[in-house]
C-alpha cells in the first residue's frame, strides 16, 4: 500500500517494523554513521538489529560519562549532531556530557533505554523517572511509548536539536518498543537538520545599520568571538568583517580557533582562562566591544570585570540566543541572529554604501610575539623534578601537523596551551569544557574527536582529571586511533589547591593532594606506547614519537602545582604579584 509522503519526500510505502529497526533507519537516513554508548540489558533489542541490519558503526565505551563527553566532542568537530546510547542502569552517568552539551550548545541525539512503562512505579530494578532527570539540561526529552511515533518524534528531535541555539534532545526508549512493531508510512528524514546549524536567520537590518555606525565611528573596537562563532562556522565571515574595518578579533577559551592565531588582526584568547596579560590590557582598553556568539560567562570576562566600567564603553552584542544579547553588560545595539549569515549581510552592506572606506591598517603580530616571547624566554626556575609547562606547550605547539586535533580540561592541562599554544588554521581543533568545567573530559574528548577526523590526537589531562577515565584507556587502545594522552602530574587537584592558596590563604589544602601513581605502568598495562619526560632534553623527541605513532600513545611529565609556579589567570596573578610568587601573564 502506497502512501503520500511528506514535506517534499518521495512517496512512502508501508511496511511492519519493530521499533529497533525504525530507530536504525531513521538515524541512517539523517546521514548519523557513529554511535557512543554501552551495552545494558534494555537495549539488547536495538543491538540484536543492529547487528544484522545497520552499518552505523557502535563506539563501545567502559562508562557512560566517557560516550557522553565523547559524543559532545564528535559533535563540535563534525558539524554534525552527535548520536548517544545508554541503558536504563547508566542513566545517570551521562548526565556530566549532556550538560556540557547544553552549556556548550552542541546538538546530541540522546537514547536511554529503560525498563517497561509505569514499572517504575513497581519498584522494577533500575527504574527511575528520566525523563525529569534530563528535562533541565535537554532542549526537549521525549518518552517513546509507541513504535508509530518513532519517526515523527525523530525528526524532531534532530529538528530541535539543531535549530536556534543547538542543544541535546533526550529520547527515553522502553525496552518493549525495540520489539514492538506498527505500521510505518512516514520513513523519512528531513535532511537540513543533518547538520546544525540548520537555519540561519539574519538579524533585524534596522539593528544590523545601527551597528555599523557605531562600528564605524569608534576609535578603538574589538570583536570578541566565542563558540557561537565556530559553532555558526562563522570563521571567514569574521576574518572578512575584520579585515574590512581593521577591527582586532579575541575569542573566549572555548571560541580558540575562530580566526587562525597568527592573522595580524587575531589579538588571540581573552579573559580568565588562558587570556595573557597584553590581550586582556587591550581589551580593556577597547572603547567599543563586538560580542559575536558569546554568553559573556565569567571566565571570558574574568568575572565581569575585563572590560572595566561598562558606562565608559559601548557594546554591541549578536547571537542566536536572545538570552544571552544583553545579559551582562549593557548594549547600544542588540542583534538575535546567526553569527554567519548577519556578519557576511554586515560586510555587504557596508561595501554597498560606504564604497570607498579606507581604514589605516593594523597589525598585532608584533605585540603577540613580545608577549610569547617574553613567555617562551623567561626561563623560569621549576620546583625540583618538576619540568616547565610553557616548554612543554612550546614544543607542541612546533610539531602538531596540520589536521591536529589537541583535547585540554580545566587546570595545566589547559591553561597553558590555551594560552601559548597556536591556531593556525580556523576551525574547531582546540576542545576545552569550559562551560561546565567538570574533571574527566579531555580523555573522552579525544576518542569523540579521532572517531571525527583523521588527524592525529592530543589529549592534555591532569592526574585529577585522569583517575575519572583511566578504564577507558581500553578504549583508546581498541580504537587503533592515533591518540596522544599526555599527563601533566603533580599529585594534587591542582586548580583548587591554587584558589585555595592563593586567593583564600589556606596555608595546608588537605583536600586536594592525594598519592602517587605509577601512571605509566598503567598505561603500558593497558598496550600504550609510553614515555616518561624527566628532562627538557626529553621532551621534543618523547613528542615526537608519539605523534609519530599510529595507535594509543601516553606521556607523563612532573610540573609545578598551580599556587607554586602561576599560570594565565588575572586573580591568580595579581596575587602571585602580591605574595611574590613567579608566575606568567
Amino acid at each position: 500500500m502506497d502512501g503520500a509522503g511528506l514535506d517534499g519526500q518521495e512517496r512512502q510505502v508501508t511496511r511492519t517494523m519493530n521499533g529497533a529497526q525504525v530507530i536504525l533507519k531513521m538515524l541512517e537516513l539523517h546521514g548519523v554513521t557513529h554511535v557512543f554508548g554501552l551495552p545494558g540489558e534494555t537495549t539488547i533489542g536495538w543491538y540484536k538489529e543492529w547487528r544484522a541490519h545497520s552499518d552505523i558503526e557502535f563506539v563501545l565505551t567502559r562508562d557512560e560519562r566517557t560516550a557522553s563527553y565523547a559524543a559532545e566532542a564528535y559533535a563540535k568537530v563534525t558539524g554534525r549532531p552527535a548520536v548517544l546510547e545508554a541503558p536504563s542502569p547508566g542513566v545517570t552517568h551521562c548526565t556530566p556530557g549532556i550538560a556540557e552539551a547544553w552549556l556548550s550548545s552542541v546538538p546530541v541525539i540522546f537514547f536511554s533505554s529503560d525498563i517497561p512503562v509505569n514499572q517504575d512505579k513497581k519498584h522494577g530494578l533500575t527504574g527511575i523517572d528520566q525523563t525529569a532527570l534530563y528535562a533541565s539540561i535537554c532542549k526537549e526529552s521525549f518518552y517513546l511509548t509507541s513504535v508509530k511515533d518513532i519517526p515523527i518524534l525523530m525528526r524532531r528531535a534532530f529538528r530541535v536539536a539543531t535549530s536556534g541555539r543547538p542543544a541535546p534532545v533526550h529520547i527515553r526508549v522502553p525496552i518493549n518498543i525495540f520489539h514492538d512493531t506498527a505500521e510505518i508510512a512516514d520513513l523519512y528524514a528531513q535532511p537540513e537538520y543533518s547538520e546544525y546549524p540548520a537555519h540561519r536567520p539574519v538579524a533585524d537590518h534596522g539593528r544590523i545599520r545601527a551597528a555599523i555606525d557605531v562600528l564605524l565611528a569608534a576609535e578603538k573596537p574589538l570583536i570578541v568571538c566565542g563558540q557561537g562563532a565556530l559553532i555558526s562556522k562563522a570563521s571567514a565571515e569574521v576574518q572578512d568583517l575584520a579585515e574590512l574595518l581593521q577591527i582586532p578579533v579575541a575569542t573566549t577559551t572555548p571560541g580558540k580557533g575562530l580566526m587562525a592565531e597568527t592573522h595580524p588582526l587575531a589579538l588571540r584568547v581573552i579573559g580568565a582562562r588562558g587570556g595573557m596579560g597584553y590581550a586582556n590590557d587591550y581589551a580593556k582598553s577597547a572603547d567599543t566591544v563586538f560580542f559575536v556568539g558569546t554568553n559573556t560567562d565569567s571566565s571570558s570576562t574574568d568575572h565581569w570585570t575585563l572590560y572595566g566600567d561598562p558606562a565608559t564603553k559601548t557594546f554591541l552584542h549578536l547571537d542566536i540566543a536572545e538570552a544571552h544579547v544583553g545579559n551582562n553588560f549593557p548594549l547600544k545595539v542588540g542583534m538575535v541572529g546567526d553569527a554567519r549569515a548577519t556578519l557576511a549581510y554586515v560586510a555587504e552592506t557596508i561595501r554597498a554604501e560606504h564604497p570607498g572606506l579606507d581604514r589605516p591598517r593594523l597589525d598585532l603580530t608584533e605585540m603577540k610575539r613580545t608577549a610569547l616571547d617574553a613567555v617562551f624566554n623567561s626561563n623560569t626556575p621549576m620546583p625540583e623534578g618538576t619540568i616547565s609547562p610553557v616548554k612543554l606547550t612550546r614544543a607542541l605547539d612546533a610539531l602538531l601537523p596540520p589536521g591536529a586535533i589537541v583535547t585540554a580540561e580545566p587546570g595545566v592541562a589547559a591553561i597553558y596551551p590555551s594560552a601559548l599554544l597556536s591556531v593556525r588554521e580556523p576551525g574547531r581543533r582546540y576542545l576545552t569544557n569550559y562551560s561546565m568545567g567538570a574533571l574527566g573530559y579531555s580523555v573522552p574528548a579525544g576518542i569523540g574527536a579521532a572517531f571525527a577526523a583523521e588527524g592525529p590526537v592530543i589529549s592534555l589531562t591532569g592526574d585529577g582529571s585522569l583517575a575519572f577515565v583511566l578504564g577507558d584507556f581500553e578504549t583508546v587502545r581498541r580504537s587503533g586511533k592515533n591518540i596522544t594522552v599526555i599527563l601533566t602530574r603533580n599529585d594534587t587537584y591542582g586548580w583548587i589547591r591554587g584558589e585555595a592558596i592563593l586567593l583564600d590563604d589556606v596555608d595546608e589544602p588537605w583536600s586536594t593532594d592525594f598519592g602517587a601513581v605509577d601512571y605509566v605502568k598503567v598505561a603500558e598495562g593497558f598496550g600504550f606506547q609510553t614515555a616518561r619526560i624527566e628532562s627538557d632534553a626529553e621532551i621534543e623527541p618523547a613528542l615526537r614519537a608519539a605523534i609519530a605513532h599510529e595507535g594509543a600513545s601516553f606521556i607523563e611529565i612532573r610540573v609545578p602545582s598551580q599556587d607554586r609556579i602561576v599560570p594565565f589567570v588575572p586573580s591568580w596573578v595579581r596575587a602571585a604579584r602580591k605574595k611574590k610568587l613567579p608566575y606568567f601573564t
